[in-house]
């Protein structure tokens, strides 16, 4: 297992090289100068020059790239130009907040999406399967800022159960963390769950109708332990890839949710560097979001290996 995982970590190696290089090259193309938005409106030619060589801006591309890429190996991902502070130090203050809303969400989508997905499966072509795909359709068709919205006129404004917005920290007070997080973490998990409804019920339906399946009800087995014990773990598969890529989705920041319920995450953050030109932090909550995209594939393809015994004879 540990030469399986030091391979998928080599094959990683490249791919945040590439990833690095079409950031850092995509973004100088953008329009807008950031140095001319540091000066000012009361600019002058001499701040302009200053802030240019202080960034190493007048450098070639090649040379600021290599730079940027020499820091990020050493854990120096950069200032921010517009509020001064190092880049590392923005995202770990940031990365808690969207780490806390992505589980939530993801305990909210799994503990919708995945029992409905078994049931609608296990009742194939019948009125439950038809409901279910019914409110998957919806869950993937609401829009999730409207769907925020409602639930802060219902839940906030008329019912009072929870806070409208904003945000406190797990560490600072638990309670009235969840709290905060309960209804923008449910937007985020009904649309997750509808995903993840569909592609539980597909994998279920093509284990069901396996030979295997079918001498298991001949053996007399009951059927939750037919569903359970014998198709259940079969069916994970593909529905762990779609966990993982979903979580990875929602590290990079959920841009609306955010706005609408006033979370301090990634999303909201990287709204702002975009519209400031702030070129540091875009690229650092990129290359981490990068990051976390790979580490979700890493943990699923380990999973696969846990859960399929024929994967772990080929290692």
């Amino acid at each position: 297992m540990p030469v399986y995982i030091g391979k998928r970590l080599l094959v990683a190696i490249p791919t945040l090289l590439i990833i690095s290089i079409f950031v850092f090259s995509l973004q100088k193309l953008l329009p807008g100068d950031p140095v001319l938005a540091m000066a000012g409106e009361e600019r002058d030619q001499a701040t302009i020059e200053f802030l240019r060589e202080k960034y190493h801006l007048n450098d070639p591309m090649p040379i600021q790239y290599l730079n940027w890429m020499g820091g990020v190996v050493t854990g120096d991902f950069g200032v921010s130009l517009r509020t001064n502070q190092p880049v590392l130090e923005l995202i770990g203050q940031k990365l808690p907040v969207t780490i806390q809303l992505a589980v939530m969400a993801m305990f909210f989508a799994m503990i919708i999406g995945i029992p409905i997905g078994i049931l609608a499966a296990v009742k194939k072509n019948t009125w439950i399967d038809y409901t279910a795909n019914i409110v998957a359709l919806s869950g993937l068709s609401i829009p999730n800022f409207w769907l925020g919205i409602m639930l802060i006129l219902l839940v906030s404004v008329q019912l009072g159960w929870l806070p409208a917005s904003g945000y406190e920290s797990i560490f600072v007070d638990p309670v009235r963390s969840i709290k905060t997080m309960i209804m923008p973490a449910f937007v985020l998990g009904n649309a997750l769950a509808a995903t993840l409804m569909r592609h539980t019920r597909s994998a279920m339906v093509a284990v069901l109708s396996s030979d295997y399946i079918r001498t298991a009800r001949a053996k007399g087995l009951s059927p939750w332990e037919i569903v359970m014990s014998h198709s259940f773990r079969n069916a994970l598969l593909p529905v762990i890839t779609l966990l993982a890529l979903l979580f990875g989705e929602l590290l990079a920041g959920a841009v609306l949710t955010e706005q609408i319920f006033t979370i301090p995450g990634f999303g909201k953050m990287t709204v702002d560097a975009v519209f400031t030109r702030d070129y540091a932090v875009v690229q650092g909550i990129v290359l981490c979001t990068a990051v976390g995209f790979i580490m979700m594939n890493l943990l699923a393809d380990i999973a696969y290996v846990l859960l399929n015994p024929r994967l772990r004879a080929t290692i």
